[in-house]
């Protein structure tokens, strides 16, 4: 599968996977982080999970991943990526109610296209480890849009996050009027957690997964 992004007369065709189950009740849209695309393992994980609860997920690659580069989109061409994908998310999701959500990178472009240009067909955004300021720099803070957002919004955080001081997420986070945060007790950014831990890393991925369905559950009922 493949989505046309044009910027003029150049034109990139971002690879996508769509995994539809029977009976689907809702579609996920996912936008990968700065490292890793679409087939790493923690959407294998997130949209095999969901499948099995009923809801359909479409991921797709950045240009700059498509194209092989390294350094991430700037925030115009990623925002502009993300209204084309779900433009075509709307073809696609037929009668199903239209979600949207990100892996940190993904999840930040999603939440400054929806502070400025915010789509009404899409019921809700998650942000899966939302970096909040670069790495060890909780000076530079990437909040002053999220309260512009009127959408619902779900945010997943590791309270180990190099990208996410706990005290600064539950400062800027849990005020924002439409949010609602699950902390995951010693999880880093990937969501990795310590051996010594009190939680397995199958109960995180098995808590995310259920959260999310959860959640996408109360929105369309």
């Amino acid at each position: 599968m493949q989505i046309t992004f044009s910027e003029g007369t150049k034109v990139v065709h971002l690879p996508a996977i769509m995994q539809r189950p029977p009976r689907a009740h809702a579609l996920l849209v996912l936008g990968h982080g700065a490292g890793a695309p679409m087939t790493h393992t923690f959407f294998e994980t997130l949209c095999t999970g969901l499948s099995e609860n009923g809801i359909a997920t479409l991921r797709f690659n950045f240009p700059y991943m498509t194209e092989g580069k390294k350094i991430p989109d700037r925030t115009a061409r990623a925002t502009a990526t993300w209204e084309t994908v779900l433009a075509q998310a709307k073809q696609w999701a037929e009668e199903l109610p239209i979600f949207a959500g990100g892996k940190s990178y993904g999840g930040r472009m999603l939440s400054v296209l929806f502070a400025e240009r915010p789509i009404p067909e899409v019921k809700g955004l998650i942000c899966y480890g939302y970096p909040l300021h670069p790495p060890g720099r909780p000076d530079q803070l990437r909040a002053a849009h999220l309260p512009h957002i009127t959408h619902p919004m779900l945010f997943f955080q590791g309270t180990r996050d190099a990208l996410a001081q706990v005290a600064l997420v539950q400062q800027h986070l849990t005020t924002l009027p439409q949010a609602e945060i699950v902390l995951i007790d010693s999880a880093d950014h990937s969501f990795k957690v310590l051996k010594r831990s009190s939680i397995t890393q199958t109960q995180v991925w098995d808590l995310i997964i259920q959260r999310t369905t959860e959640w996408i559950a109360h929105l369309i009922t």
